[in-house]
Order: structure tokens, then C-alpha cells, then sequence
């Protein structure tokens, strides 16, 4: 007798398994009807039937069971060869806000990638929150704030530290600035955490006398304070390579303490292996001079 149809043998074992052609569906990533085609044309090849079909879910037959019983046993030596021949994929993914990503974080990639040719990064740019548990993420870098949730690991790479920013060919012709009213008569350029505004007067009615451009990343304020449009406020973690080209130069910085940073966040217990994603957490660590451990 020739071997069944290997694809209605994985629906039959994985719809035994459950005892649901719907929740076989999601394991398989296929439709519900898709599964139970697979089977009836299974049962249909070899003859008994493997299921009793009831209102609430399925119910195994004497032979599905025992045929369940010898299929399960043959799937999970496969799964178990297969893993050992394969090698594991070493895959990281890394959570950063858009702007890090494009000023902080690319740039540097290549020196990572030659320490850890072997782990495959991915990385998603997001200021979302994620949910490590169903997002799939091993690692996030997020501006926050402590206290973080009591199962999560957090490491301050960097504390805020804004500064503001202009071009020099800005600066030439700008109105002087030896005190942080004096940005009032300056055209602002800001992304949506509105620290101008915040900085400047909590009160809306009096903050529309500074003229503020909001741009939803940093680094297209940053673009814009290249380009001689005004004075960007921002990160000096973000911009600090604009500053010691020359590009941009620093008018004011803000002397404040705050708890505010770059925060690399974790799963403390993780439901998943963490030797590549402590590798790539040690080395982002590491460019601030912290330590992940």
C-alpha cells in the first residue's frame, strides 16, 4: 500500500491532537474547511473512519486512536531529525523608535553584523508598546520613564539631554539667544513629544508666539535644522555625529535633571532561549558604556 497524502496525515494528527478542526486551523495556518477536506480525503484513502464528528468538536474512533497513537510517535521523530540536521535559526528582533533607528542605530549596524554574522537581526522601527508575548519581539528601545512592569528588565542606555541645534548658515543672519525666552523669536522646529512647547510655556494660548514646525520623527526636524529652516530640539544621543562634523551647532542644552532616557527593555524571564538576544543587548549596552548584565 502506497503512503497517504502526507499533508491530510499532519491535518489528521494536528485535529487529533486538539480535537478541533478550528483550533487545528490556526496551528496550521490554514482554513477551517481546508483542514477537514484534508482529512475526509485521508479517511476517504484509507478506508475507516478517524473521526466522530459531534456539535462541540471531534471525537477519535478505535482506529483514529490507535492511528493517531503511531502517526503522533512518526511526526515527532521527523520533527526531532529534522531539528538536528537543520541548524536552529538564530534570529533576533529589535524594537526601536523610527528616529533612533535611522540616526542611531543604522549607522552602526555593520559592527554588530561583523561581531554576530550568525544572528539574523530584524529590526522594527515603532514607538508603539509592544507586547513581547504575541509581537514576537525580543528586545525594544523605548523614551520612557521608570518605573517599568516588575517582569521586565531595564537598562538606561542613555538620559535625554536635549539640546537645540541650528546651522551655521541659519545662525548667521538668527536673532541672538542668551536666554531660553530668547528662542521666542526663532522659528522652532520640534517632533511630536512638543518639547519646544513644553519648554517654552505650558500655556497654549501664550506658546503661539514662538513659531513651532512639528515633525513626526527627529530626524526630519534634524533634516530641516540642516537645511538652515530654524533651531531643532532633540536627543544629543541622536545628533551628536551632526555636532562633531560641524554640521549643526548646540545653542542652548538643558541643564535639567530627569529620569526621562533611551531605555533597552526586556522580558526579565522570557519564554524563549536568550543567548542571541542578550548578544545583541550587551552590544547596544555597551555603545553607551552600560552594562546589560
Amino acid at each position: 500500500m502506497r503512503l497517504p497524502n502526507l499533508n491530510g496525515v499532519r491535518a489528521f494528527e494536528c485535529a487529533a491532537r486538539h480535537l478541533n478542526f478550528r483550533l487545528a486551523a490556526e496551528e496550521l495556518n490554514l482554513t477551517q474547511g481546508a483542514v477537514a477536506q484534508q482529512v475526509r480525503n485521508l479517511e476517504a484513502s484509507l478506508g475507516p473512519k478517524l473521526f466522530v464528528r459531534k456539535p462541540r468538536g471531534l471525537e477519535l474512533t478505535a482506529n483514529g486512536a490507535a492511528y493517531f497513537t503511531e502517526i503522533h510517535a512518526s511526526l515527532t521523530r521527523i520533527d526531532q531529525a529534522t531539528a538536528r540536521l537543520a541548524p536552529e535559526s538564530r534570529s533576533v528582533v529589535l524594537s526601536v523608535p523610527p528616529s533612533f533607528a535611522s540616526m542611531w542605530l543604522l549607522p552602526r549596524l555593520s559592527e554588530f553584523e561583523a561581531l554576530h554574522p550568525d544572528i539574523d537581526l530584524q529590526v522594527i522601527a515603532s514607538e508603539g508598546l509592544s507586547d513581547f508575548d504575541s509581537d514576537g519581539v525580543d528586545l525594544v528601545v523605548r523614551q520612557a520613564s521608570p518605573p517599568f512592569a516588575p517582569n521586565l528588565k531595564s537598562v538606561l542606555l542613555a538620559p535625554l539631554n536635549l539640546v537645540a541645534v541650528a546651522s551655521r548658515t541659519y545662525l548667521q543672519t538668527a536673532p541672538p539667544t542668551n536666554q531660553l525666552e530668547d528662542f521666542r523669536a526663532h522659528r522652532l522646529l520640534e517632533n511630536s513629544h512638543r518639547n519646544w512647547r513644553q519648554l517654552l510655556d505650558s500655556d497654549e494660548e501664550a506658546g503661539k508666539a514662538a513659531r513651532v514646525s512639528r515633525f513626526n520623527q527627529t530626524a526630519l526636524a534634524i533634516a530641516a535644522a540642516r537645511a538652515g529652516r530654524g533651531v531643532a530640539i532633540a536627543p544629543d544621543a541622536l545628533i551628536e555625529p551632526d555636532i562633531k562634523a560641524g554640521e549643526l551647532v548646540v545653542v542652548w542644552r538643558d541643564e535639567s535633571q530627569s529620569s526621562t532616557g533611551f531605555y533597552a527593555v526586556a522580558p526579565a524571564k522570557p519564554g524563549r532561549p536568550t543567548r542571541d538576544r542578550d548578544h545583541l543587548a550587551e552590544w547596544l549596552c555597551g555603545q553607551f558604556g552600560m552594562a546589560w548584565a
